[in-house]
């Protein structure tokens, strides 16, 4: 299990539900969180070891919002 880290502009509760479905559907992912009252907006993905920084970040842009590793 690793856990990877990204700033985000993901910023409340309507924008988490945008990208629910699309990291949902990741099967490499066990838990993600967004902490929205970080000023970062930083979200904590909880995944397999296999599963890369690369791959997250382009899931985010489909879901349309931006993410860089921390």
């Amino acid at each position: 299990m690793e856990t990877l880290k990204f700033k985000t502009n993901i910023k409340c509760s309507g924008c988490i539900a945008a990208v629910t479905p699309f990291l949902n559907d990741l099967p490499e992912i066990e838990n993600w969180a967004v902490d929205t009252d970080n000023p970062e907006k930083i979200l904590t993905v909880e995944a397999s070891d296999d599963l890369t920084a690369e791959t997250i970040v382009k899931t985010i842009e489909k879901a349309g919002y931006i993410a860089s590793e921390v």
